[in-house]
């Protein structure tokens, strides 16, 4: 195809409010380097990394929840470290989430890839670097909010699915972070407990945990838990209902906040607890009596071995995990759609359809 000189895409001009999402229609479009592969964008979706980053949540100065302050932005903010990686070079492309089709490549890479349908690997380890650096798609380099974005070849993965590209924009980011913590977990077939359940990473461990033989209770509220049973989940519990002592092997955190001590008192001995995000906040009180008289381990979970995203394109493309799209919206309306995401009425993602 012929490429042209400038598109349409959501830009992030710095940290705080809705306001920082600035729409233009002149980008220039980018041009794929040795290694690299251009994207024709389909579809991407919306995150909480797009708004934490937007937000500048990320940063140590903050120490509250994710969603009190993120339509206008937290005070007091550090420029330094408000992103995954520390600083937060601006004007941004945001946009962990992309399904599309290759259209170019850089030197190095085969020409026969072009026309390939892709779905683009959120976090991985920059070409060449430190092996412990992470490049977050959305936040160290432009993402999936543009009509057009470029990626090393290796981080673009060739997708054989009769799902739309919306729905396959769905999985990358949330599915991703689940099934990284699913996989540092070692999880089997055993009681696990997931907070959260309702949101992307949520309800996207809902599926790869039952996948994987275990018993899942879904903390939800109760509107959400027949939705959260569909999938999988074979107990419900409740936001503010009291947790079971020693029930369960393992507990998948995305919430944190000042319940968090009674999820360790939930595990049972020698259990496993994995966190990968903080929506009820990032600060929490941690007994060390209970954690080491319970011989508990704590982990956290960010980084991903390779594997993890080829395993999850193996899922989808086996039809073992299927999309949870809860609502769609225009590019340019990314603004509303990340209004809509903050409403926290939905179950799993809302997409962000780019092309067409």
């Amino acid at each position: 195809m012929t490429l042209p000189d400038t598109m349409n895409a959501m830009v992030l001009t710095g940290h705080g409010g809705l306001d920082k999402l600035e729409w233009r229609t002149d980008v220039a479009v980018p041009r794929p380097n040795a290694g690299e592969v251009l994207i024709r964008v389909g579809a991407s979706a919306v995150n909480n990394t797009d708004v934490n980053t937007r937000t500048g949540w990320y940063s140590k100065a903050v120490r509250g929840d994710t969603n009190s302050a993120a339509a206008t932005g937290y005070e007091g903010t550090s420029d330094a470290d408000g992103a995954w990686s520390g600083a937060m070079q601006f004007p941004r492309i945001q946009g962990a989430d992309c399904c599309g089709e290759i259209v170019a490549v850089g030197d190095g890479v085969d020409p026969a890839r072009v026309g390939e349908r892709v779905l683009v690997r959120p976090m991985h380890r920059p070409k060449d670097g430190d092996s412990e650096a992470l490049t977050t798609f959305g936040s160290e380099q432009d993402g999936g909010f543009a009509e057009f974005t470029t990626i090393g070849s290796e981080n673009a993965l060739r997708i054989e699915s009769p799902l739309s590209d919306v729905e396959l924009a769905s999985f990358p980011c949330a599915f991703s972070t689940a099934e990284g913590m699913v996989q540092r977990a070692r999880l089997g077939a055993e009681r696990v407990l997931i907070t959260g359940a309702s949101g992307g990473v949520g309800s996207a461990a809902v599926q790869l945990a039952k996948r994987r033989g275990a018993h899942v209770t879904a903390m939800t509220s109760p509107a959400k838990a027949d939705g959260l049973g569909t999938l999988g989940a074979d107990a419900i519990l409740g936001r503010e209902d009291a947790l079971p002592e020693e029930a369960f092997d393992v507990v998948l955190d995305l919430v944190g906040g000042p319940r968090w001590p009674a999820l360790l008192e939930a595990l049972a001995v020698r259990g496993r607890y994995v966190t990968s995000g903080a929506i009820a906040g990032p600060i929490v009180e941690l007994d060390l009596r209970t954690l080491y008289l319970k011989d508990l381990t704590l982990i956290g979970s960010t980084r991903q071995d390779p594997g993890v995203f080829t395993d999850l394109v193996g899922y989808i493309e086996r039809g073992e995990i299927r999309p949870v799209l809860a609502e769609t919206y225009r590019h340019r309306d990314l603004r509303a759609a990340q209004e809509a995401f903050l409403e926290k009425s939905h179950m799993g993602k809302i997409g962000i359809v780019i092309a067409g």
